[in-house]
């Protein structure tokens, strides 16, 4: 039988790949857009015909209404000051479209 060994999470390199995401996910850029536009009335709904300019970045802001959290909780999480529960991380992953270990990074 192989041996199991426990992992550890590298929390400031997780960290690191949080912020990345915000600032390069497309996807991640989408479904923020429609959750913030789609309440306003400001959202068709057919993302492929959209105007909105997809071409900058979620902010920490923007961010924080999805999650349902404070702004200073999406910078601390950025900064690895505190860590994002594992509900938060798979919502995280899955709003991107990306595996988890790709968010998540573990120690050597």
């Amino acid at each position: 039988m192989a041996a199991v060994k426990r992992k550890f999470i590298d929390w400031e390199k997780t960290a690191k790949n949080l912020k990345l995401l915000r600032l390069n996910n497309f996807e991640l850029r989408r479904f923020v857009c429609g959750e913030l536009n789609r309440d306003s009335g400001n959202c068709e709904g057919n993302c492929d015909a959209c105007t909105f300019d997809m071409d900058h970045s979620i902010s920490q802001s923007e961010l924080s209404k999805v999650f349902n959290v404070s702004e200073s909780m999406v910078v601390n999480w950025e900064n690895n000051k505190s860590r994002p529960q594992l509900d938060d991380l798979i919502f995280y992953s899955q709003i991107c479209k990306i595996d988890l270990y790709k968010v998540v990074v573990f120690a050597d």
